[in-house]
């Protein structure tokens, strides 16, 4: 396409920008930067979602810490090799962005992703302690140029049940929202360490016809 978007990766988010811009990386001298979103949920919980975006898109020179924003673009990973490790490293590829000068109404969704992928490792299903039922899927996504992205996304209920029925390289359509988590990774030294994770929380899951990735 043109525009270098596919369909198969749509993300809209409104929130307020809540950190500066740290810089990325450059790209055929296209330098790329870091901020964060807060988005509110409707529990008052507030997921707090990484921002990549070019400087030809937004004066990265400008503080807009507060401002409101809506955001479309794309869920990305890549790979940030750490200490002999490999770590999926998540945020949303921003195409397009709108400040908006209020907040918007409790009628309109705040968050919300569409991904078309395959499953590239075999879904987790579990229950709770308290018997919900809960599946962790990781979703391949293709992009432009043979990239793909690896996107970690997690169902409950009826969607769980049927993740758990899920195979390798099935193709899947599912929509969500994108929310962050707090963990505690414990180190080899013993020591624990705060981190966050982030991951599509999915409202709705459907294997398409054709199953395999040819």
């Amino acid at each position: 396409m043109s525009d270098n978007r596919m369909e198969n990766n749509r993300v809209n988010v409104t929130g307020k920008i809540c950190s500066g811009f740290r810089y990325s990386h450059q790209v055929f001298g296209e330098k790329f930067y870091m901020a964060d979103i807060s988005i509110s949920r409707e529990s008052g919980y507030a997921d707090i979602i990484p921002l990549m975006l070019s400087d030809r898109i937004l004066d990265v020179r400008q503080d807009y810490t507060g401002s409101m924003v809506n955001v479309t673009g794309q869920f990305r990973s890549y790979n940030r090799h750490e200490e002999g490790k490999s770590r999926l490293v998540l945020s949303v590829f921003v195409q397009e962005a709108e400040f908006l000068e209020e907040e918007p109404g409790k009628d309109r969704e705040n968050n919300r992703i569409s991904l078309e992928g395959f499953v590239c490792k075999e879904p987790v299903y579990r229950k709770t302690p308290l018997g919900r039922e809960i599946a962790d899927i990781l979703l391949a996504v293709n992009r432009a140029y043979g990239k793909s992205d690896y996107i970690p996304c997690i169902a409950w209920g009826r969607n769980a049940r049927l993740a758990g029925r899920l195979e390798v390289g099935m193709a899947v359509k599912m929509q969500g929202r994108i929310q962050s988590r707090e963990y505690v990774k414990w180190l080899p030294e013993g020591k624990p360490e705060s981190r966050v994770a982030y991951e599509v929380s999915v409202s709705m899951m459907e294997p398409e016809a054709g199953g395999d990735e040819p």
